[in-house]
C-alpha cells in the first residue's frame, strides 16, 4: 500500500495580505518549499503602471502560468509572439524564456511557478 502526504492551502484575494515583491506587491497562497515542493509556488501579483512606468525585461526563472483577474499587461516573448492580456486572459511560459513586460493598467494576476 502506498501513501502520499497531502498539502493544501487556500486563500481569497485580499489586498490586506499583500507584501512587497520585486516589483509591485504579492499575496502568497503557497510559498516555495511549502508542502515539500521546492519549485512550486502561487499567489496574486498586484502591479500598477506607476510601479512599472517603462517596459521591463524578465528572464523566466521557472515555468510560470498566469491568469489576469483585472488590468492589462502586454508580454512580448523574444523570438516569439506578443500577448495582450486582459481580464480572463492567461498565458504560460517555459523556464528560460526571455520576455518583456509592459503594465498598461493596474493589474492583478494569479500566478503559478512550477
Amino acid at each position: 500500500m502506498t501513501t502520499t502526504s497531502a498539502f493544501s492551502t487556500s486563500s481569497s484575494l485580499d489586498r490586506e495580505k499583500n507584501e512587497p515583491f520585486e516589483l509591485g506587491q504579492v499575496q502568497w497562497i503557497r510559498r516555495f518549499g511549502e508542502g515539500g515542493r521546492e519549485a512550486l509556488a502561487c499567489g496574486y501579483w498586484h502591479v500598477t503602471p506607476s510601479e512599472a512606468p517603462k517596459p521591463f525585461d524578465l528572464l523566466m526563472e521557472a515555468d510560470e502560468t498566469i491568469h489576469i483577474i483585472e488590468g492589462h499587461l502586454r508580454i512580448e516573448v523574444e523570438g516569439g509572439d506578443a500577448y495582450d492580456l486582459t481580464p480572463g486572459g492567461a498565458a504560460s511560459f517555459n523556464r528560460g524564456a526571455h520576455t518583456r513586460w509592459t503594465v498598461l493598467a493596474p493589474t492583478v494576476e494569479f500566478f503559478v511557478y512550477s
